[in-house]
């Protein structure tokens, strides 16, 4: 029998198939699911991959026969997912792999209203039942089965994100959107199609789960080479970058040149300051120093958390925060039941530009005040010992400040910081660092990397 905990992550399901799973694994989840949490609807919903057509309907017909009515939204974005099942307040289930390659396919599973199930919170309960019925103890069948029906959401949902954020006053803008034949292919026409100061130049919008043009994750600068050349060629406003699923959006501003996702958390959380005034802002450690003081600037708390989505959506539901950004470029939003959305954070960046007369660099200018070396990996034998060796090397300097909320952080006098966190899964140190020049981030990171990697 598959051993699941090979592929049941911190907060979703992931792995190779069939290697690893296959559609008798995705039935198993399916009637896992509905006997551990007790939901009695479910929406499930698919992105391009052609593994994901068989191992959904496995899903939806245990789910069914376990006792849960499922509506099959069919082809989505994961934010489309969570739109469904944050309107109707139901559970929700989407089959993707994001931005990994076609061999991989994954389950995002949620709680009535986006709410998000991790490993503590129902997520390793639904593995271990699953294994159980794997193993040869089936779930029992419910006296009344449920009903699977077939419904399509993307209208609702388009408008929806619309009534968010209201671009029908702004100027005209030349968009270049690069949808890595994800999913973005599929709710880009409905939701900015009918705004018509956009003129969309579209790249890659074919839905194909084999990726025939670059793997559709943004987060490497090779994927954004096409979308740069384009927005150039094309003396574009701007370039939009979204990975598979759709949840996460990339900004690329006239010149070519990426938009750090900190200057965009920062530019958000200005305009939905600006709406709800006092209110509290997310972000995670490795966001730039310019968020906080951003969210501080305009009558907002800046809360901080450690990387990861689940302790984003967690803080963000505890504090009632009204945006949460990540490093990684996922957005969340409390008008979107607290769930990520790359398509509302692209939205609230084509309105600041539409009503803006500087071009987008001018306009992100003021929120990207220090220099970033990006996340940098280093191999370790023992992460501990490396972490309280560097921690030691500067303990005496003065000035600084250490916390250890994920990892360790230490903060200079100058305004210099570094963190160091390990990897969940390898034996990795992964090292941000950022100063106010980029003379002094060179020096912190070389100096860093010297002691990670003696």
């Amino acid at each position: 029998m598959p051993d699941l905990g090979g592929i049941v992550k911190a907060y979703d399901i992931r792995g190779l198939v069939p290697e690893q799973w296959d559609e008798d694994v995705a039935a198993a989840f399916g009637a896992a699911f509905v006997s551990v949490t007790g939901v009695d609807t479910v929406v499930i919903a698919r992105d391009m991959r052609e593994s994901g057509v068989g191992l959904s309907a496995a899903f939806a017909r245990a789910a069914a026969a376990a006792g849960a009515d499922v509506l099959d939204a069919g082809l989505c974005s994961t934010d489309e997912l969570y739109y469904v099942s944050g309107s109707r307040d139901i559970a929700g289930a989407m089959f993707t792999a994001s931005h990994n390659p076609a061999v991989y396919n994954g389950i995002k599973l949620c709680l009535p209203g986006a709410r998000p199930i991790s490993m503590d919170t129902g997520l390793a309960a639904i593995r271990d039942k699953a294994q159980a019925i794997l193993d040869g103890h089936p779930a029992p069948a419910a006296d009344k089965p449920g009903t699977v029906t077939a419904q399509d959401f993307l209208e609702g949902y388009a408008a929806h994100l619309r009534g968010l954020v209201d671009l029908s006053g702004i100027r005209d803008l030349n968009v270049v959107i690069d949808a890595g034949n994800g999913m973005a292919g599929h709710t880009v026409p409905a939701v900015l199609g009918p705004v018509d100061a956009l003129s969309v130049v579209p790249m890659y919008f074919e839905l194909d789960g084999n990726f025939p043009n670059h793997e559709a994750n943004p987060l490497e600068p090779a994927n954004l080479v096409d979308l740069q050349k384009a927005v150039v060629e094309r003396g574009a406003d701007l370039g939009l970058a979204f990975d598979g699923d759709a949840d996460r959006c990339f900004v690329v501003d006239e010149r070519g040149e990426p938009v750090s996702p900190s200057a965009i958390t920062a530019l958000v959380a200005e305009a939905e300051l600006a709406r709800h005034p006092g209110s509290t802002v997310i972000h995670n450690l490795i966001t730039s120093r310019a968020v906080p003081e951003v969210i501080t600037e305009n009558g907002g708390k800046a809360v901080r958390t450690r990387v990861g989505h689940s302790f984003i959506k967690a803080e963000m539901a505890k504090a009632d925060a009204v945006f949460g950004g990540e490093h990684s470029a996922h957005y969340y939003f409390r008008d979107f039941w607290f769930a990520d959305t790359g398509m509302l954070a692209a939205m609230f960046v084509l309105r600041a530009l539409g009503n803006a007369s500087v071009p987008l660099s001018d306009l992100v200018a003021s929120y990207d005040r220090y220099v970033s070396s990006g996340e940098i990996n280093s191999t370790v034998a023992d992460q501990s010992a490396k972490l309280s060796e560097v921690e030691e090397y500067y303990a005496d300097r003065a000035g600084t400040s250490v916390d250890h909320l994920d990892g360790l952080t230490i903060t200079f006098a100058d305004g210099a910081w570094l963190n160091l966190r390990p990897s969940n899964t390898e034996p990795l140190l992964r090292l941000n660092a950022e100063a106010p020049t980029v003379e002094r981030m060179r020096e912190l990171r070389d100096e860093v990397l010297a002691q990670v990697r003696r």
